[in-house]
């Protein structure tokens, strides 16, 4: 009898303290933003209070798409946009601004601030896989009864 429950005893303790592969993936799963994310579009919604929703697909140009998010291990980034610009419309960089970002990985939530900006862009993460990421951004409105969604889907790029 006792050699049974001395086998009980260890078998709980080897289940209890069993080996578990996710201390391993938690090291390369701390940023899962990081990498380099190219934006293919994104849809902007509208909501007033009492009306239905209204969303505006966004498709983005060739040129747009040579765009790049940029989130880095030390949990900051860079935000580099593309655009058509002149009167002889040419691919050219429109916009470059450097950020910070905090990721909360449980709740999904992503707080960038960029710099110089005081109000930070709250995010919440709808899809983050090894190849795609949606990412929603609600915008502030003059109207407290007005609320927009900014959502851009990307695709991660090879370093």
């Amino acid at each position: 009898m006792k050699k049974l429950a001395l086998l009980f005893a260890g078998l709980s303790l080897f289940v209890a303290t069993g080996c578990n592969d996710d201390d391993d993936n938690d090291n390369e799963m701390e940023y899962p933003l990081v990498g380099v994310w190219q934006p293919l579009k994104e849809v902007v919604t509208t909501v007033e209070v009492g009306e239905e929703p209204v969303s505006d697909l966004i498709t983005y140009t060739d040129c747009q798409k040579d765009s790049r998010w940029r989130f880095n291990t030390e949990a900051a980034g860079k935000r580099t946009e593309w655009g058509e610009i002149g009167t002889t419309p040419q691919c050219a960089i429109t916009s470059d601004r450097n950020f910070t970002y905090t990721y909360d990985k449980s709740a999904k939530t992503v707080i960038v601030k960029y710099q110089g900006i005081v109000e930070p862009s709250n995010g919440k993460i709808i899809t983050l896989n090894d190849a795609t990421l949606n990412i929603a951004f609600r915008e502030e409105t003059q109207d407290p009864t007005v609320y927009k969604t900014r959502t851009f889907t990307m695709k991660r790029i090879p370093q």
